[in-house]
């Protein structure tokens, strides 16, 4: 199995009490993401942020990386990469939270694209829930027909934050009802927000409103939120 690792934010007050790791997207890097756990130290003071490279370079973009790969030309492609990096995934996060004596409920993961088909798979099969997902431009990745192996039934599932543009070119729109609907089907509510006039990828108003919703979901408040 392969190890990874990636760049780190620490936390603002030196005190970290919460974890978010952001899971990048088909052919990028931890690079990707990691500055935005830069702007969102504002929100989230306490928490220390990671982003993992994933464990493959990436056919399409050597220079990057893929959690698995995609062809679109196979329909269970998504599904059977999910659930081969997953181990990986799982060990990393195991890893990060033993290391600061936290349990999931410190944790929060963040994808865009591929990464949040990862956050979502990964995520929601834990033994212990995480405390919020937050997915921008993704899907739920489903197993064949709507098979394959199911979440885990938690008694609390974690928060989660659909993100998307409404003239993604790569994602359609569309995959976040479809996700939220699916969600809804196994008994785990989303909230969602669209973004204006965007294509793939995070305009400002949607690092706000995942910023907030993290900082929502930790129980940390943030005194500009109640205007």
């Amino acid at each position: 199995m392969a190890t990874i690792d990636g760049p780190r934010v620490q936390a603002k007050s030196g005190k970290p009490r919460q974890l978010v790791v952001f899971l990048h997207g088909y052919g990028a890097d931890g690079a990707d993401l990691i500055e935005i756990g830069r702007q969102w130290r504002a929100f989230l003071p306490d928490a220390d942020f990671v982003a993992p490279h994933a464990p493959d370079r990436c056919a399409a973009s050597p220079m990057g990386r893929q959690w698995f790969p995609l062809t679109m030309r196979d329909t269970e492609e998504r599904w059977r990469g999910c659930v081969a990096a997953k181990p990986t995934l799982d060990a990393f996060l195991d890893a990060e939270l033993a290391k600061r004596g936290f349990d999931d409920s410190a944790l929060a993961l963040v994808g865009f694209s591929q990464g949040t088909m990862m956050a979502l798979h990964t995520g929601l099969r834990r033994n212990r829930p995480p405390r919020a997902i937050l997915g921008y431009s993704g899907i739920l990745v489903t197993g064949p027909g709507h098979a394959g192996e199911a979440p885990s039934p938690y008694e609390k599932p974690p928060a989660i934050l659909l993100a998307h543009g409404e003239e993604d070119e790569v994602i359609p729109v569309e995959a976040l009802m479809m996700s939220a609907n699916a969600l809804a089907e196994q008994g785990v509510p989303a909230q969602w927000h669209l973004s204006a006039h965007i294509g793939h990828g995070i305009d400002e108003t949607g690092l706000v409103h995942g910023g907030l919703f993290l900082a929502q979901s930790f129980g940390v408040k943030v005194a500009f939120a109640r205007r």
